[in-house]
């Protein structure tokens, strides 16, 4: 298992230029904020406790905005869990902006019954946004059947929890995440069939190709994406010499994400090991504040 103390020493390893960039303040042009996901395997292994996210993101990143997700949480839920995460974020000065929800049920499920049950499923992480501080979860769009079968499924369990969110004033937004939800043109067809102010999009850099289904052009995805899009996942997985990632052209992404006219925080979201977690985190930032950087003038 990897200790706290291996853990703080590898964050130290991150890019130099990371680590200055981390020191100054925010992009000019792109706002951040820290995906849960980063860490997982720090969290898995139980070096890092959930718990302490938002103090993790404040001292070791000095980022302060924060995107959960929700299978760190799920095996010990409550309100009163969920009471003092904003206690914490609160006392980090780091504000949470939404939750990522995974594990709750298809909400196209061809079964009716299976549907509404996935939906009252997620109705906990809506609260759960709410009483956070957040503006949104993130869901899924499973199914099955044809292409237009799923998108009718989708639409209709996506407009029952949209309006629970909307309720509670939190939207509902639907990342990329494999299956029809990766194939952009599909998933807007869906965001205009649910046709809600509350219901929106998350693109993600990175998630349009799946070992298995069709290959999809990522800045096309995303491009089709952006306009109904209330977050943004910088997906990364390594970065070569020059600090710039290797298998997406951040400055294409970030280039059409400012031009779309989105001003949210961009959402850090490491995959890769090389660098190990800290570093690539580190590595991410740095890149997008150079970007803003060039692009601010």
């Amino acid at each position: 298992m990897i200790t706290r103390r291996q853990f703080l020493a590898g964050a130290s390893l991150g890019l130099a230029a990371g680590n200055r960039v981390i020191a100054r303040s925010e992009s000019p042009v792109f706002p951040i904020s820290l995906v849960q996901w980063s860490l997982h395997r720090a969290f898995h292994s139980k070096a890092l406790d959930p718990m302490n996210f938002a103090r993790i993101a404040r001292a070791d990143f000095r980022i302060d905005a924060i995107e959960y997700v929700n299978v760190f949480y799920q095996p010990n839920y409550s309100d009163a869990r969920v009471s003092e995460l904003r206690r914490r974020a609160d006392g980090e000065g780091v504000r949470s902006l939404l939750i990522m929800c995974d594990g709750e049920g298809r909400l196209g499920d061809p079964d009716e019954a299976k549907r509404a049950q996935a939906v009252a499923n997620h109705h906990k992480w809506v609260d759960a946004a709410r009483a956070l501080g957040c503006h949104s979860i993130r869901v899924n769009a499973a199914s099955e059947g044809t292409p237009e079968e799923q998108a009718r499924l989708v639409s209709d369990g996506l407009a029952s929890l949209t309006q629970y969110g909307a309720a509670q004033g939190i939207n509902v937004i639907v990342e990329n995440h494999g299956g029809l939800s990766s194939n952009a043109e599909w998933l807007a067809g869906v965001m205009r069939t649910v046709d809600h102010p509350r219901c929106g999009t998350l693109p993600d850099f990175g998630n349009f190709n799946y070992p298995g289904e069709p290959v999809y052009d990522r800045y096309a995805g995303v491009a089709t994406m952006l306009p109904f899009a209330k977050a943004v996942s910088a997906k990364s997985c390594d970065f070569d010499a020059a600090g710039n990632e290797t298998t997406i052209d951040y400055r294409r992404m970030l280039k059409m994400v400012r031009d779309s006219g989105y001003r949210g925080p961009i959402g850090i979201e490491y995959e890769g090991s090389r660098l190990g977690e800290p570093g690539g985190i580190r590595a991410t930032r740095a890149l997008i504040d150079k970007i803003g950087r060039e692009f601010a003038g």
